[in-house]
């Protein structure tokens, strides 16, 4: 579904990413595992047309995309869960969600796919004339999710959903990130909790300073001894 080949990224004179090297295959969860500052918000934020390469391809089922703005690769499919939630704090539960269905023009979808969202999201329902930045942590994380998904992507990108949150609520978004790979969104998640994202995910990759550092079976890789050092404690 998703391929990055050979992709650079710069801010300014400094290189962020180099040479990177990343597939995604249809119906897979892939996380993208690294150290604060090791180039997996850069990676996210390249696929979704925020940043532009300065070397390489992505090519998102068959067609190139790196030359595409943010608004057409979400058309695409392709929605992008961006790391601390941003969701629309001035805005109720429901005016969010509306805003991730901004490109739809399918109403009597947009209908139904709300109460999917509400189903995945029981908490969202309660609040969903609540303005949005009265709500916890856990529940703006699970409303950045839900908006993003009201997009109908094919790919979902996640950057850091555990970020902040008490770990019952971490256990419930990663449980809910497995239902939503089950309903048949693709996802690509980018996590610091390594242990949670590698026992979620279908394949890995390890990302340090900028460069792919290992890939594989999520398994192997937390059996491997340079990541538990790293990134397990």
């Amino acid at each position: 579904m998703l391929e990055l080949r050979n992709i650079d990224v710069y801010y300014g004179n400094i290189q962020a990413l180099k040479n990177i090297n990343l597939k995604v295959n249809r119906g897979e969860i892939v996380t993208l595992v690294g150290a604060n500052g090791a180039g997996k918000s850069t990676t996210l934020k390249t696929i979704s047309g925020m940043l532009k390469p300065k070397k390489g391809e992505i090519i998102f089922n068959g067609e190139k995309i790196n030359n595409l703005n943010a608004s057409d690769i979400v058309k695409l499919g392709i929605s992008h869960v961006p790391e601390g939630r941003r969701i629309f704090a001035n805005m109720t539960v429901m005016e969010n969600l509306e805003m991730g269905a901004f490109i739809r023009k399918d109403s009597k979808n947009i209908e139904e796919d709300y109460e999917k969202i509400f189903s995945l999201f029981p908490r969202l329902k309660e609040r969903r004339k609540q303005m949005a930045g009265t709500l916890s942590g856990g529940e703006q994380q699970m409303l950045a999710i839900g908006r993003a998904l009201m997009s109908k992507p094919k790919l979902l990108l996640l950057d850091e959903p555990s970020m902040g949150l008490a770990p019952l609520i971490v256990k419930e978004i990663f449980s809910i990130i497995e239902d939503i790979n089950a309903l048949g969104t693709t996802v690509l998640l980018v996590e610091q909790n390594a242990n949670m994202a590698l026992n979620i995910a279908n394949r890995a990759y390890i990302i340090k300073n900028g460069s792919i550092e290992l890939e594989g079976d999520p398994k192997e890789l937390l059996k491997d001894e340079s990541v538990k050092k790293a990134y397990l404690g």
